[in-house]
């Protein structure tokens, strides 16, 4: 909330960097906890909200078939167009 504030203006602070009394220290692991917490949340999400069809094409898009490379050296007309 103390980002809103100074973003806003809000707050009446002279210093910007001046931490309010109720905010606990930040612990790293404590942030690196919730981080965690917070992707597995997001994951658990984006499972729910995609079907069985969607979860199956992700899974096996690394084996999907794509056709041959057409084309070469050779192009159409070029049997009897004299070389030189």
């Amino acid at each position: 909330m103390s980002f809103l504030r100074r973003l806003l203006g809000g707050g009446g602070r002279a210093e910007p960097n001046a931490r309010d009394g109720d905010e606990p220290p930040t612990d790293p692991e404590a942030v690196d906890a919730e981080e965690r917490a917070h992707e597995l949340e997001m994951a658990r999400f984006d499972q729910g909200r995609i079907d069985d069809l969607v979860r199956r094409q992700q899974r096996y898009a690394d084996r999907s078939w794509t056709p041959p490379a057409q084309g070469g050296e050779r192009r159409s007309g070029d049997e009897g167009a004299p070389r030189g």
